[in-house]
């Protein structure tokens, strides 16, 4: 397993995140009901990702219900004695209470959201906090500087965004930078084959603020892990036999979609392994990318996804899924590229 700096920060991580969103079993008022793995499973499936080198755990405290997915991680690092193993990453931002303040990012709600999550986890600190997507009805720099409250306190260690537009995300790094606050080291975003938007602006402007990008659903819902075929629909039991993932489905069933799984499936026939192993390592091939964010529901899917770690895929295979997966630019990043070849 290779450790990689989270973005400009000191924090070293795994390559690979074990994303925690479908640990416990929560009922049908949940979205994550029908998909997720019972506690003993989700035991089983960290025991087995930290012995395989995986030191670093993503959460959110609206993963599963009531916060189960935090509780679950909480107790596993108590009994298992993890904790200092473990770079532990949550999320707060979406509604978890009833009333106008039971969501958001105001700075009396994430005084709240902490304090609940590390009861949760049974800890008395998060190595990563997380805001879930900006809140466009909070100043930013009101949740800033409630964020820069709790590392000078050590409760929060270190500072990240997820689902930011790009001129929000330099918004608070100017914020940060001119109040003197702490700023965000890391981005949590979708990325993969299939959805490469972050491409036009979150990319560059990563790479030249130095924040780690840490993408999630890297195998764009399970679709580009080989297991579905052209014109054949959603396999039995699969997460997008679900009525409520069918949609997901749709959005890749199409010709770029399947050009790039079959692109994806010829590179992992080249080198003798998986295309999951395949799109993950296509992730960690991006200069940005500091680790990649996968689940697991069962021990296989934990092994097919660790096999991304140590693989590198040579630039004509890189060259290959790029062209494959090719998404148009649109203005102006088009008119920039056929000008100066790049923007």
């Amino acid at each position: 397993m290779e450790y990689r700096r989270l973005g400009s920060s000191g924090l070293e991580v795994s390559e690979l995140c074990l994303g925690a969103m479908t640990f416990g079993e929560p009922d049908e008022k949940s979205f994550m009901h029908g998909v997720g793995a019972s506690e003993e499973t989700s035991f089983a499936i960290m025991d087995a990702a930290l012995d395989a080198g995986v030191n670093f755990v993503d959460t959110a405290d609206v993963y599963g219900q009531d916060g189960l997915s935090e509780r679950i991680v909480g107790r596993w690092m108590k009994e298992r004695g993890t904790r200092d193993r473990t770079v532990l990453a949550t999320k707060f931002r979406f509604r978890m209470g009833d009333g106008p303040n039971g969501t958001g990012a105001s700075r009396l709600r994430i005084v709240r959201t902490v304090e609940d999550s590390l009861r949760r986890l049974q800890t008395d600190r998060i190595d990563l906090y997380q805001i879930h997507m900006q809140d466009v009805e909070v100043p930013e720099e009101e949740t800033l500087r409630a964020l820069d409250d709790l590392v000078r306190a050590g409760k929060v260690l270190y500072l990240g965004c997820s689902n930011y537009a790009a001129y929000r995300l330099v918004e608070s790094l100017w914020t940060s930078d001119a109040r003197r606050l702490e700023r965000f080291v890391s981005l949590q975003a979708q990325y993969s084959l299939l959805v490469r938007d972050l491409e036009r602006e979150h990319v560059p402007l990563c790479e030249k603020f130095g924040l780690g990008i840490l993408p999630w659903s890297p195998l764009a819902g399970g679709f580009l892990s080989g297991k579905y075929e052209r014109g054949q629909g959603a396999g039995e039991g699969s997460r997008f036999a679900s009525s409520r993932w069918t949609s997901n489905l749709a959005r890749y069933d199409n010709d770029r979609g399947w050009r790039t799984v079959d692109a994806v499936k010829q590179i992992a026939r080249e080198l003798g392994t998986t295309p999951t192993a395949v799109s993950l390592a296509w992730l960690l091939a991006k200069p940005a990318v500091t680790s990649v964010i996968f689940g697991a529901r069962t021990i296989d899917q934990l092994k097919g996804n660790l096999a991304a770690s140590g693989l590198r895929l040579p630039a004509d295979a890189i060259k290959t899924l790029d062209d494959a997966s090719a998404f148009e630019l649109g203005y102006p990043y088009d008119f920039a590229q056929r000008i100066q070849g790049r923007w």
